[in-house]
């Protein structure tokens, strides 16, 4: 499972790496278009189920974390693990989820 969409709760699974990104992309559009549909104001994020990530899935996530933002949905990054958290700030990305984490 690479993304559920529960409510106001989206869970973040899987491979986000290089290689596994654009099995990403699929579940993440469709994300999309079911928060804009619901009308939503805010959902949170999960990352607890997130099994690798670099550079390439946290600037995906970047920029979905943007277009939720620019459709009026209000993101909040929640249970990153802490190889998610480690990730963020060895990569120097700290500064796109500071108020996100």
């Amino acid at each position: 499972m690479a993304t559920l969409v529960t409510d106001s709760r989206h869970y973040l699974a899987g491979d986000w790496t290089l290689t596994g990104v654009t099995k990403q992309l699929g579940g993440l559009s469709s994300s999309l278009q079911k928060l804009k549909s619901a009308n939503l104001k805010s959902v949170h994020i999960d990352c607890s189920k997130i099994e690798a990530i670099d550079l390439s899935g946290l600037d995906l996530l970047r920029v979905w974390v943007e277009l939720l933002k620019i459709h009026g949905v209000e993101p909040n990054i929640v249970n990153p693990t802490d190889y998610v958290q480690n990730n963020i700030h060895r990569l120097g990305v700290n500064q796109c989820f500071a108020d996100r984490t």
